[in-house]
């Protein structure tokens, strides 16, 4: 969430048969059954996005990653008795960004649950499109929960383990993260920042033995996106202190912000959540895209509780046209995270949405 997330993106999905959202209930999560499907909820997404590195000194290669698993319920077929009703729609993302080759890599997917081609678990996270995957169990050992990635594309593959090194992080009150002015508005939410990643990645070539760190976002809901909300701007940044920094603002159609949030967990676990009035984005300098002509910001002054930060993409050109399955363009991509004084603190994922056109569920 982001905002969000991602499900929002689903313009595509037959909103004039959708029912009425009403505003979820609070309610305790419960792990591991949280971590999986939760297919009576219209939109979800599991999302990872990291950095890593492979080699050492003038050999050291530098990459960005993100891998997203959408699931939406299809309301028109919820009636239908047939096997092959499209009941629930699977899609995902995938993306790395070469820091050094100053390109980036995207794919995608797109197909309907069932029939071993598509599923989304409902008893813990166990998520297959084709030949993606992204899975959660709990090894033997030291270490208490180890999430895994495969993803098997046209100009890259990665197979990444993400091991926790923190607890859980429950966004908003407890896991239900307010995402507008109206209750309605808002989803089950959580995050596993500083996730200790290791496994291989290749762009077109050998595969390299990289090492980094990621964060995990997981969040459903029945309804997100206001009327008058064209898009977000989100950022989710591990420091490198060990804490964890979450902001977000839904944007208005003329650049201004209708609702906004975050948190930030400290590296000694103290967790603060911000209010909607304590978080503001502030553009800095902005790309075109020559693709879709789209104008983003690709820095932000993002102000917060915890203290005011520029955010900086590490590549102008992450932006991802998924119209092959969610049906939007959006931008998406490794950044710095600098405090007051211009010192590097951290990195993570920018994501800018509803920039090429306004997004609608």
């Amino acid at each position: 969430m982001h905002p969000h997330r991602r499900a929002l993106l689903m313009g595509l999905l037959l909103p004039a048969l959708a029912p009425t959202a009403r505003a979820l209930p609070a309610r305790t999560l419960v792990f591991p059954r949280d971590h999986g499907a939760h297919p009576e909820l219209r939109t979800e997404w599991w999302y990872i996005t990291g950095h890593a590195s492979a080699g050492e000194g003038s050999a050291r290669r530098a990459f960005g990653f993100q891998v997203t698993f959408f699931r939406s319920r299809v309301d028109g077929t919820e009636s239908l008795r047939s096997a092959f009703a499209a009941r629930q729609l699977l899609f995902a993302h995938a993306a790395v960004t070469d820091v050094a080759g100053r390109r980036l890599l995207h794919d995608q997917r797109i197909a309907r649950e069932g029939f071993g081609i598509a599923q989304a678990d409902t008893r813990d996270a166990a998520l297959k499109l084709g030949d993606w995957s992204l899975s959660r169990h709990d090894p033997q050992g030291a270490v208490p929960e180890r999430w895994r990635a495969r993803v098997q594309a046209g100009d890259f593959t990665f197979d990444l383990r993400f091991d926790a090194t923190q607890p859980l992080l429950l966004q908003g009150r407890s896991g239900l993260s307010r995402k507008g002015p109206e209750e309605k508005q808002a989803s089950y939410y959580y995050s596993q920042p500083q996730l200790a990643v290791q496994g291989r990645l290749a762009t077109g070539g050998t595969p390299l033995e990289v090492a980094g760190r990621a964060w995990l976002d997981h969040e459903w809901s029945e309804e997100l996106l206001h009327p008058d909300a064209v898009g977000w701007d989100w950022i989710g940044m591990n420091l490198d202190d060990g804490g964890a920094l979450t902001a977000f603002r839904l944007r208005t159609r003329d650049g201004g912000t209708l609702w906004a949030g975050g948190s930030l967990r400290a590296a000694d676990g103290r967790l603060r959540i911000f209010d909607a009035a304590e978080v503001a984005f502030e553009p800095g300098r902005r790309w075109r895209s020559p693709a879709s002509r789209a104008d983003y910001p690709v820095q932000w002054r993002v102000r917060t509780p915890a203290g005011s930060f520029t955010v900086d993409a590490l590549l102008d050109d992450q932006e991802l046209d998924s119209r092959g399955s969610t049906g939007a363009i959006y931008w998406e991509g490794l950044s710095e995270l600098r405090d007051e004084t211009g010192r590097s603190v951290g990195r993570g994922y920018l994501e800018m949405t509803g920039y090429a056109s306004a997004l609608r569920l």
